[in-house]
């Protein structure tokens, strides 16, 4: 299992790095980080199985941290850890589901004890947090696509690992209640809100749990229909066409990818895939196209011209132009029959 350590105190995040080593637990690795938003870098490439943050720290505390990570990953548990001081304002974390609290200073044994417990609590019915997050991803896109085929094979796909684990019926329940709040609140950030029905059953076995579980998604998918009404947007051409109204400016991949509603990741994956390029290609072959669409009007500068489709530096335009075309700006006028 893999921890991330957040503090922007370096020697306070050493000493809790080596006091895990020192514990003898099966730890896959120790990541650190110094404030909320280096954190969730690590986090969005690595996933780890447990975090330990400090409660005040720059840019991103750990209160704002908690409140990200319950939204986006809520099946990785948290230990806050803080000073006697700000023990009442680290609470605030337990409406962000932050079960666990170490008060400074904290020993080897808080940290052996702590994690022991969490390890503990992961080994039953253990499921990787990797499967979870990519299965929340694809999911989520199916059920934006309005592709019921999809959703249907990704439920079956989910329900055969899930039960092939240890889970018993209750915590089943449980988790498959955290993934519908999951999808719930990345519909959400799309500006939709659905809700579908909570089950008050007690059911009895695994099965029913899920029956119920495929129940709640086909009524996701179907209020979404009709909240739509036919109004879909491909988030594949909103993409392109953002990119190309912004080729002048250095807009990032996660700009594009917020603008969508879709993280970071999966809209890298899911554009690479569904257009053969990466974010990259495309922009720089969408920008030379531009680039040689203008340079057909004989009046426009060529500095101009680079700078209108993104490139204020010119010699770098005009290694780009000749990379994608073959021929150095000044050799297409000319073949235009510009000079």
């Amino acid at each position: 299992m893999q921890l991330l350590i957040v503090d922007d105190e370096p020697i306070i995040r050493k000493g809790l790095a080596k006091m895990a080593e020192q514990c003898e637990l099966p730890l896959s690795g120790i990541e650190t980080a110094t404030n909320g938003v280096q954190a969730l870098e690590i986090i969005r490439e690595q996933v780890p199985d447990i975090i330990f943050t400090d409660i005040r720290m720059p840019k991103m505390d750990g209160l704002e941290l908690c409140k990200q990570l319950h939204e986006q990953y809520a099946h990785i548990p948290i230990v806050v850890i803080s000073g006697y001081s700000d023990f009442e304002y680290a609470q605030k974390c337990m409406s962000y589901g932050v079960k666990h609290y170490l008060l400074k200073p904290v020993t080897k044994t808080d940290v052996a004890d702590i994690l022991e417990t969490l390890m503990k609590a992961k080994t039953k019915g253990f499921l990787s947090l990797t499967k979870y997050e990519d299965w929340i991803e694809q999911v989520e896109h199916a059920i934006w696509m309005l592709n019921l085929e999809e959703v249907e094979r990704l439920t079956e796909q989910w329900k055969q690992y899930c039960l092939s684990s240890e889970l018993n019926v209750a915590q089943l329940k449980e988790l498959l209640k955290e993934c519908i709040t999951m999808l719930v609140k990345r519909l959400a950030r799309k500006s939709i809100t659905v809700a579908p029905e909570k089950s008050e059953e007690r059911f009895l076995t695994r099965e029913e749990a899920f029956a119920d579980f495929d129940r709640q998604l086909k009524q996701l998918t179907a209020e979404l229909t009709v909240k739509r009404s036919g109004n879909y947007k491909d988030p594949m051409k909103e993409a392109k066409s953002y990119i190309d109204n912004h080729l002048s400016q250095e807009i990032t991949l996660e700009e594009v990818a917020d603008m969508v509603g879709l993280t970071p990741t999966y809209f890298s994956s899911l554009f690479k895939k569904m257009t053969s390029e990466t974010f990259v290609q495309y922009r720089i072959k969408r920008r030379i196209e531009l680039a040689q669409k203008l340079m057909a009007v004989p009046h426009l500068k060529m500095s101009d011209i680079a700078a209108e489709v993104g490139y204020e530096d010119y010699p770098h335009f005009t290694k780009m132009f000749k990379k994608m075309t073959g021929y150095s700006p000044s050799e297409y006028r000319s073949i235009l029959g510009i000079k």
